[in-house]
This record gives structure tokens, C-alpha cells and sequence, in this order.
């Protein structure tokens, strides 16, 4: 099982968390492949911890349907499947969408210049064609609106749903658009004019617009 050495091994006094963020970022980026089996002796000495975090990271990641553990057998990677995107979509659209319309309620202009300042570098990456910092960053740009919303629920459904579109993006399966930039640009303006009806709207058409263009063979033109 190839397991990179060159990476910050988690702290003890925090070692299922650790676990859990190096082992969920490994099977996100694929160097825990789609069907891989894991040995939870392996990855604890890969991590500097004990056996312990590792099994109860890889519970919660079963929980969270990243691997599958069969008692007695093994543990594996779950697979990719790209048509899950139709199912994950929808109601992370619709928990983006009320993030913003609770956001309006608190955003200020150091809000939005935040906001307009992150649109700036999502479109340089993706005019770079730097596609992997173009979905970090419109992870910052959502982020920031569902921090300004501060609802505790919903970023916690968001952080793991996040997790799995992220996941689709290393496998190809989504794909990054030039159009996100203007519809980011008209969030922050109806955000800015406290417009939450046109706020929502807009959030909804960000994210469900990826399923229209979900057999595109290409990223960007």
C-alpha cells in the first residue's frame, strides 16, 4: 500500500483528528485509490499513532461513505461513482443558498471586499488553467459566506458534502466553469444589496449549473 512519507504527521494529543484529516485528504486526492484495502497497522505507523485513531477515523469515514469496512475481512476505499453528483448537488445547493439569504443578515463591506477579492483569484486560476487552486479557492468563496452565516448545522453537512465534491473533482468527474466567475460576481452584488431572494436564486443556478455541464469532456475552453 503506497503511503507518501513526506507529510505532517498529526499530533498525539489530537491523533483521531489528525488521522481523520490525513486519511480523508489521501482518499480525496487518490493516493488511497478507489477499492484499495487498508491496514489500520500500517497507516497508524504511516501517521505516528496508535492503531486506536486510525479504527475510529475509519468508522467515521465509513459513516461518511468514504470506505467501506467489512468486520472480519477488510477495509476498503469506497469507489467513485461519478453519478452520486446528481444526489450530492441538489442539497448542498440548497444549504449554500441558505447560507446566503442568513448571511445578509451580518455581512459587512469587509465582507464583501473579502468576497470580491476571492472571485478575483478564483478567475485568475482558472484563466491559468491551475484548476486544482481554482477549486480551493471557490471553497474559500462559499466558506466565507456560510462562516458569515455562522450557523453551526449547516457547516457542519457542508464541511462533509464538501469533502465529496472535492473528492468527484480529482476523479474528473466535475468540472470547473468560467461562467461560476460572473454568477460569483452577481452573489456578492444581490449579497451587497441585501437582495436575499436574488442571493438564493444565484447560489442554487452556481452550483446546479455543474450537472449542465456534467458530460463535458473538457474542463475550460
Amino acid at each position: 500500500m503506497p503511503i507518501p512519507n513526506n507529510h505532517t504527521k498529526p499530533i498525539r494529543t489530537t491523533a483521531k483528528e489528525g488521522a481523520y484529516k490525513q486519511l480523508l485528504h489521501w482518499i480525496i486526492d487518490g493516493t488511497l485509490y478507489p477499492g484499495e484495502k487498508l491496514n489500520d497497522t500500517e497507516l497508524a505507523n504511516a501517521l505516528g499513532v496508535s492503531r486506536t485513531p486510525v479504527r475510529e477515523s475509519l468508522q467515521l469515514l465509513e459513516s461518511q461513505g468514504f470506505v467501506k469496512m467489512y468486520p472480519g475481512k477488510a477495509t476498503q476505499v469506497t469507489e467513485v461513482e461519478k453519478e452520486s453528483i446528481k444526489e450530492l448537488l441538489p442539497p448542498l445547493a440548497a444549504l449554500q443558498a441558505l447560507s446566503a439569504e442568513l448571511a445578509i443578515e451580518h455581512i459587512t463591506s469587509k465582507d464583501i471586499s473579502l468576497l470580491t477579492t476571492t472571485n478575483h483569484a478564483f478567475r485568475d486560476a482558472l484563466y491559468e488553467k491551475d484548476y486544482h487552486s481554482a477549486l480551493n479557492i471557490d471553497e474559500q468563496f462559499h466558506q466565507v459566506i456560510v462562516d458569515i452565516a455562522n450557523n453551526g448545522y449547516i457547516n457542519n453537512i457542508v464541511e462533509k458534502l464538501q469533502a465529496h465534491v472535492r473528492r468527484l473533482f480529482f476523479h474528473n468527474s466535475i468540472i470547473l466553469s468560467v461562467n461560476s466567475i460572473d454568477v460569483h460576481e452577481r452573489i456578492i452584488r444581490a449579497m451587497e444589496k441585501k437582495n436575499k431572494e436574488e442571493a438564493s436564486s444565484l447560489m442554487k443556478q452556481n452550483w446546479l449549473g455543474i450537472l449542465q455541464d456534467f458530460q463535458l469532456p473538457e474542463k475550460i475552453s
